[in-house]
């Protein structure tokens, strides 16, 4: 009898701990939902936005900072979250090592748990900047001056402060930074733009270099850039970097001068008015490539990948001249009476036309 009555008792406790575990399930799935809810209803953006004209609310988060360093800065910013509720909410949602920095525009009244989903995602603002093949540096660092989401650091630096400031031995930032557009936060300084784009010529040039063709008269890395950079200039359809290349190569094993008008042109400098005049080809300059033999001393401009591909591969050819068409093709000649003949054709007879119309 008493073996009844204690297994009548032992599944009446179980009956009341299942029922007791139920409740508990309950309560803390009503907690959950009020918690959620509260990170997913209850807004911390303002209802007005700090952008005029925009219904967004600007944002911005430091690299490198925690949850409490993130809860801080929005809290400074206009955005009611608690330290405490920001660093739960943020590992309630399992995100609290995702979170990056940058410039958001937020939703004017969102939420909490929109806000985080946001910036975990890193739908953040993202400016760019581009670099144009054949762009010189006077004119890169105008377009990164004037850039109005930057930091300018750089503004006013001379060149070799610059180049002191990224770590570089070069004597002259010419042909340095890979054209290339290049993406990054608002706010960030100018230097990191700078960086970015000679790490990554420098990579691209290395590895150019280590592949190149036997037998050019190339002694380094940067002799290279140099002749890619008048490859550059002189190009005026991609299709013809490897006849262009050629015959630079073809004059420099021949110990001919080069005799390239964009040489000359880059040694007058910013104030050419782009009219090149006889008198340009006579006065001396280190890149008069008509008065002196050889490569001048730095590159003209940022060359392409494609144009130091081609100059670390130039056409097997034995041509020496070239002369524009005037369609953006060039004609090219393996003698110096092929050339004339070549320039009476097709610049000569144009300049005549167009001095008869």
């Amino acid at each position: 009898m008493s073996r009844k009555i204690q297994r009548r008792s032992f599944f009446r406790k179980k009956r009341l701990n299942v029922k007791g575990l139920k409740t508990l399930l309950s309560i803390a799935a009503i907690l959950a939902c009020i918690f959620y809810g509260a990170i997913f209803l209850l807004p911390v953006v303002p209802k007005d936005s700090n952008i005029v004209g925009s219904p967004q609310y600007k944002i911005q988060i430091k690299p490198q900072s925690g949850l409490r360093s993130i809860a801080d800065q929005l809290q400074a910013q206009g955005i009611s979250v608690g330290i405490y509720s920001f660093q739960i909410s943020a590992k309630a949602l399992f995100i609290g090592s995702k979170l990056k920095p940058g410039t958001y525009l937020l939703p004017t009244g969102a939420s909490l748990g929109k806000v985080l989903l946001q910036i975990a995602r890193g739908d953040r603002v993202r400016e760019s900047i581009a670099i144009i093949p054949g762009m010189t540096i006077w004119q890169l660092r105008a377009l990164v001056d004037a850039h109005p989401a930057l930091i300018h650091q750089t503004k006013g630096m001379t060149t070799k402060d610059l180049l002191q400031s990224l770590n570089l031995s070069y004597a002259n930032a010419e042909g340095i930074f890979l054209p290339d557009t290049y993406i990054f936060d608002p706010d960030e300084p100018d230097l990191n733009i700078y960086r970015r784009a000679s790490q990554a010529m420098q990579k691209q040039l290395i590895k150019i270099w280590d592949q190149k063709a036997e037998g050019l008269p190339l002694q380094t890395p940067y002799q290279l850039l140099i002749l890619a950079s008048i490859v550059e200039k002189e190009t005026g359809r991609s299709s013809d970097r490897g006849l262009i290349s050629a015959v630079f190569v073809n004059r420099l094993n021949k110990n001919m001068p080069l005799q390239t008008d964009p040489t000359v042109i880059y040694g007058i400098g910013p104030k050419f008015d782009g009219n090149l005049r006889k008198a340009d080809l006579r006065k001396d300059s280190p890149y008069n490539t008509y008065m002196h033999k050889g490569l001048p001393p730095t590159p003209i401009s940022m060359p392409s990948m494609e144009s130091i591909q081609a100059s670390a591969h130039p056409e097997k050819s034995n041509v020496l001249y070239f002369v524009a068409k005037g369609d953006g093709t060039s004609h090219f000649s393996h003698n110096l009476s092929q050339h004339e003949e070549a320039v009476d054709r097709y610049q000569r007879k144009s300049s005549q036309n167009k001095a008869n119309q």
